[in-house]
């Protein structure tokens, strides 16, 4: 269980809010991409990012040569909130007012420091690559020493975190519930379709056998 603090306690619909570990790791596990912001120059920045959890710490993949990734190493650390959200159902309500959709979404605050080993780099790599494709990382070439020097890996450990979830059907006002408009949920699935072989792939290497089980594609 996470503690609430002053940056994760919301002002509007605190009823979705949840603290608990699971829950944020369990969002976390599933989106792909997270949305970083930082102040730099009395203005405001925000990037999409890859992203893996491992543990109870984030690392974000940047490059070496991003403006983040320079500031982080020159002040030994960068102010951050990191945000995920998953999209699950369009919420049609009878009154234009309370639309809404039904999401999962995860915000954490903290200072994000650079992984400076080598090797500790290369694990979270590999982690990330496994996150993104499980089994992938046992069947390409790892990195070279000089494309780990042009990649960054930022940690911000999991401390000001929570969840905000929404869930269940419009949530119309009793006098509307009378009116002849359609009412419910819209679904909403993020879905991976078949492998495309790039271009250059020389003949004769199969699908793998990982990729095969994610997209019920047949080798060949």
């Amino acid at each position: 269980m996470y503690e609430p603090t002053g940056a994760t306690t919301p002002s509007r619909h605190a009823e979705r809010v949840s603290y608990d570990a699971a829950s944020v790791h369990q969002i976390l596990d599933e989106a792909l991409v997270c949305h970083v912001a930082f102040v730099v120059d009395d203005r405001p920045q925000v990037l999409p990012m890859l992203f893996v959890r491992v543990g109870s710490t984030l690392f974000l993949h940047a490059s070496s040569g991003a403006h983040m990734a320079r500031i982080a190493a020159r002040k030994g650390g960068l102010e951050v909130a990191v945000e995920v959200s998953i999209l699950d159902a369009l919420v049609l309500a009878r009154s234009a007012f309370n639309h809404s959709v039904n999401y999962r979404a995860v915000v954490a605050h903290g200072t994000a420091t650079l992984v400076q080993g080598a090797e500790d780099k290369a694990k979270v790599l590999e982690s990330l690559m496994e996150k993104i494709v499980s089994g992938r990382s046992g069947s390409v070439r790892g990195p070279a020493a000089a494309e780990l020097r042009q990649t960054a890996v930022l940690a911000l450990p999991l401390a000001e975190v929570s969840a905000k979830i929404r869930t269940g059907p419009p949530a119309d006002e009793a006098e509307d519930l009378i009116l002849d408009y359609w009412a419910g949920l819209v679904p909403v699935r993020e879905v991976r379709g078949a492998p495309e072989p790039a271009p250059d792939l020389a003949a004769g290497i199969a699908l793998p056998s990982y990729l095969q089980a994610t997209t019920g594609v047949p080798g060949g």
